[in-house]
Parts: C-alpha cells; structure tokens; sequence
C-alpha cells in the first residue's frame, strides 16, 4: 500500500508539472515571436519538449503497474525504461536543432526586445524551479522520473542563462549574447541527457549491467559442491528493481530435485548476495550433450 501511494503521489507530482510547463511553453513561444529572441524560443522549444517528455513520462508511470496478463506476462514494467530512453534521445535531437539555428543567427543579428525576454525568463525560473523542487525526491528511484527531472531541471537553468542574456541585450545591447546562450544551452543539454540515453539503451537492448563480471560470477558458482559447469547464461535487467539470470547448470551426479533445490537456493543467494541479482532461472542437466560456453548465441 505504502508503494502504491508512493506511486500515486509521483503520478500526481507529474501531472501538475505538466500544466505547468504547457503554461510556461505558450507564454515563451508567443514572447519568443514578439521579442525576436531566439534564446527565449529555444527555451520555449525545450519547454515544449518537457511537456511532451513528462506526458510520456506520466503515462509510462501509470502503465509500469499494470498487472501482468497471458499475453504480456511482465506486464508493462519496461514501459518507464522506454520513457526514459524516448525523453532522452529528443532532447539530444532538439539540441542539436539548436545549434543549427544558433550557427545562423550569428551571422544575422536582429534587434531583440530585452525587456520582453526577461520578464518570461524570470516566470520560467519561478516555474521550472518548483517542478524541480517537487521531483527531486522521486528522480532518485527510476529513469523514468530522472528523465523527467533532468527535462525540467535543465530547462531551470536555460531560462536562468536566457535572464542572464536578456539583462546582457538591455543593458549593453549585446545582442550575439542571445546565440551564444543558445548554443550552451544546446551544448549542456547533449551533456546532460547523454548518460541517461545510453544507460536505458542497455537495458531495452538486454546488455548486461555494467557492474556484473560475468567470469567472476561463473567462478562463485563452481564453488558450490556438486556444482560442475555453469553455461548458455544470460543476464540482462528488466527495469529498476529486477535484474535476471538464466543459464544452464551441469552437475557431476545424477542428483534428485530436493538436492537440486538444495544446490539452487545456495546460487540464489550468492547471486542476490553478490551481484544483486534477485531473479534467477536454472536449466538442470546431467551429461548432456550441449555447448558447455558460457556464452552461447542462441
């Protein structure tokens, strides 16, 4: 009960974001046409991508708790894993969109209305500030809400460098500033989302975790007694809470299943104890004429 209320009160959190930041978007692009800022337009673009990333973000939350079914028997446990990984490849995309058009606007400076830009800046700050506040704590416990922390967080910090340039633009017409800013901005976002990208890769594309030393793991096991050869594993996590292991497993005697439960608990152990994998799946054999690799491509 008490995760499900967690659950809820993250679910809710989200989705007073995301009214939010739709308030923020429609302000920033109506000030970005009407002051001529490209900066205040970028930002408005990342504000735009924020609300798409934390409605993918809202959703996924909601269906991760789906309950299992015969057609889709892990459920809907990845759905906050692909959030993550959608949110973070946009943000690299919309980056570089960004830099694109803060590479052109160099070489044609206009005349920006400063005055316009610091006002929608300052409401995005106030704004974007306590989205961040309010997700702090949940970013800690799965991709799916880091991602939309890092969207928000982000944007927190690109409307602080808009304000910074617009007082730049009123106070000594420094109107590149506005380009400059666009393109850090574009820069910082590549920075920030790229761990999250290729940590969420791994996991959809089943890799194993980084701090999993499979080699280290087969010579654990073959220390268990009646244990002869280890092989055909995988290893590959699921989503935040659940990493899985399935492999083959020899033994050196024709035992019975109440040995062999004997011998699988110890291995569950191990494995929970040591590598933190806490599900795990044994295929029993004896002289069995089969690759005994502890790789094998299936």
């Amino acid at each position: 009960m008490h995760h499900h209320h967690n659950h809820k009160t993250s679910s809710n959190k989200l989705l007073f974001s995301i009214l939010l930041n739709i308030g923020i978007t429609v302000s920033q692009i109506i000030g970005g046409f009407w002051s001529g800022s490209l900066a205040l337009l970028s930002d408005a673009l990342h504000n735009f991508t924020d609300v798409v990333s934390l409605i993918i973000s809202y959703i996924a939350s909601v269906f991760s708790k789906k309950n299992a079914s015969p057609q889709k028997t892990f459920g809907y446990k990845r759905a906050e894993i692909l959030a993550a990984f959608v949110n973070a490849l946009s943000l690299v995309v919309i980056s570089i969109i960004l830099i694109k058009e803060a590479v052109e606007r160099f070489f044609s400076l206009e005349d920006i209305k400063s005055n316009l830009v610091i006002i929608l800046s300052i409401i995005a700050i106030a704004g974007n500030g306590f989205s961040v506040w309010l997700l702090k704590s949940d970013s800690t416990k799965n991709m799916n809400m880091k991602s939309a922390y890092l969207h928000l967080f982000t944007d927190m910090l690109a409307s602080v460098a808009v304000l910074i340039g617009g007082l730049l633009m009123k106070f000594y017409a420094l109107f590149w500033i506005d380009s400059l800013l666009t393109l850090l901005i574009a820069l910082y976002l590549i920075v920030m989302s790229w761990d999250l990208l290729t940590k969420s890769y791994r996991v959809l594309m089943l890799f194993t975790p980084h701090d999993i030393d499979i080699n280290s793991l087969v010579k654990q096991v073959h220390n268990i007694k009646g244990v002869s050869k280890l092989h055909h594993i995988h290893v590959w996590q699921l989503n935040e809470d659940e990493v899985h292991l399935e492999a083959h497993l020899a033994f050196e005697d024709d035992i019975c299943l109440s040995d062999f439960d004997t011998i699988l608990e110890q291995i569950e152990n191990l494995l929970q104890d040591k590598f933190d994998i806490n599900h795990v799946t044994i295929q029993p054999e004896y002289n069995k004429k089969d690759s005994k690799d502890i790789i094998v491509q299936d």
